[in-house]
């Protein structure tokens, strides 16, 4: 009886060690005697430092720490930072590295993770073809005469598809395996043809390849975000391959989230990616998916991985986008002209309304609004567009003044809020002009329609140009096609 429990409680301690056991990377390498190594990984765009170790005077170097590190490609980093080598990380981590700094892919040992048996396997592999390829590359550029180039070209195409073929056959043969996972989310999406020669065709191709991109990867597998194939992959497809409206990325962002809350790590780098992305988003109206994934997400309290700071920060910049989304009713300005008349923005009747956030004393603001009167009075003016141009800092109301009669701007709306004005919008707690139309930097401009909803914001003087030859053109072709059915 005493033997069973001696035996039970050193199963219990084994276990509970095995348990609590984080990291151990013992790094041996001859060529070095001293100097700083760092135990690395891939996150995103850059190489994070996970641990630092000093190389002592047996060529030996230690990374150890408590917690478990999270799956993914690892480095170490070799003193002078001019020399790394990979290797990979899942379930085992007490790992032996015995490095030859001479020839690192091939002379180089990795123990204690069955991982980088298959892993070390392919790099040699792909090492050796990697030469090969490039000899041919080379060649082919030396080639002197279309024999030479063709032959070199289709030596080149044999190799890339035994190292293609090699790839396929480590996925089929270990799918399990780490190595599998990577390689699979370095495959290209296929295509249905290749050789497209109608609309349809391209067409086609294009929703295969859409529908077929993900093929193999899971979004319930964490170990892929720590790769350097991952993050281009998803930015590809974002940035190229979704359709770039606002609806068709919130669709997409909403899908890849749901397939990865199962796997928190996958779903805090998505979320973490896509706002970054879109908070200030490349092509407007795409800060309408900004403002999605705050109301969906981040308000709910989805990301707590996150600090007050950050919250703050993007829930300061959803609410100054809420109100002036593509499409949405712009809010009303109660504003006062240099006359002291009461000028609502929602008095003005026009099919298009111009409004421009400016300050005499912005050099920006000097060169671009003179521009903005003279295409105004040259084109705009006769099509019925109307100027609203709001003065930004009230403190130079007199340079404002001079600034319009001296550049003839009385053919504007100008009008700016009064202290009055400024002190009822406070006292009833609603937001500022500033707030509800996104006023940080000026001049700020926005493109109303009739209904005063947003048409474009914050475009450049030669972009509100073409959209308006654009938007009158079709407003003059509609009745014309009316009488016609």
């Amino acid at each position: 009886m005493k033997i069973t429990t001696s035996l039970l409680l050193l199963f219990l301690f084994s276990f509970s060690a095995a348990n609590a056991q984080g990291y151990k990377v013992t790094l041996q390498t001859p060529d070095y005697k001293s100097g700083l190594a760092y135990l690395t990984y891939y996150y995103g765009k850059n190489m994070n430092v996970q641990d630092s170790a000093i190389i002592n005077s047996k060529g030996i170097a230690i990374f150890d720490g408590k917690q478990k590190m999270p799956p993914g490609v690892y480095s170490i980093v070799f003193p002078g930072k001019n020399k790394l080598f990979d290797f990979l990380v899942d379930k085992g981590q007490v790992i032996s590295i015995k490095a030859d700094t001479s020839d690192l892919i091939n002379k180089t040992e990795v123990t204690g993770s069955k991982e980088n048996i298959l892993f070390q396997q392919y790099q040699k592999f792909v090492a050796s073809k990697g030469k090969l390829l490039q000899d041919e590359v080379e060649a082919y550029k030396r080639s002197t005469n279309k024999q030479d180039s063709s032959l070199h070209e289709k030596k080149y195409q044999a190799l890339n598809e035994e190292l293609n073929n090699y790839r396929d056959k480590i996925i089929k043969e270990h799918p399990e395996s780490m190595l599998a996972t990577l390689l699979t989310s370095m495959k290209p999406a296929p295509v249905l043809n290749t050789q497209p020669v109608t609309h349809e065709d391209s067409l086609a191709n294009y929703q295969y390849y859409k529908k077929h991109y993900w093929d193999g990867i899971t979004f319930m597998d964490d170990r892929i975000i720590r790769t350097p194939f991952f993050l281009p992959k998803l930015e590809d497809y974002f940035r190229n391959i979704v359709p770039q409206a606002p609806d068709s990325i919130i669709k997409e962002s909403d899908y890849l989230l749901l397939l990865a809350r199962s796997s928190p790590e996958m779903y805090k780098f998505l979320l973490n990616w896509l706002t970054d992305e879109y908070i200030n988003p490349k092509y407007m109206g795409q800060d309408a998916v900004f403002v999605h994934l705050f109301e969906k997400y981040h308000s709910k309290g989805v990301s707590n991985w996150l600090n007050e700071k950050q919250l703050t920060t993007i829930s300061n910049r959803a609410y100054m986008l809420m109100s002036n989304l593509i499409g949405e009713q712009a809010a009303d300005l109660q504003m006062t002209d240099a006359k002291g008349n009461n000028v609502p923005l929602y008095n003005i009747k026009s099919d298009y309304t111009v409004v421009v956030f400016w300050d005499p004393t912005c050099g920006h603001c000097r060169v671009q609004v003179p521009r903005l009167d003279s295409i105004y009075n040259a084109k705009w003016k006769s099509e019925g567009v109307k100027m609203y141009g709001v003065l930004t800092e009230t403190k130079d109301l007199e340079q404002w003044k001079d600034f319009i009669k001296e550049n003839k701007m009385e053919n504007w709306i100008n009008v700016y809020e009064t202290e009055g004005q400024r002190k009822m919008i406070e006292q009833a707690k609603a937001p500022s002009y500033k707030q509800l139309y996104d006023v940080i930097q000026t001049p700020t401009i926005y493109l109303l329609d009739k209904d005063k909803k947003i048409i474009a914001k914050k475009l450049t003087l030669e972009q509100i140009d073409d959209l308006l030859d654009v938007k009158i053109k079709n407003q003059a072709t509609k009745p014309a096609e009316n009488v016609l059915k």
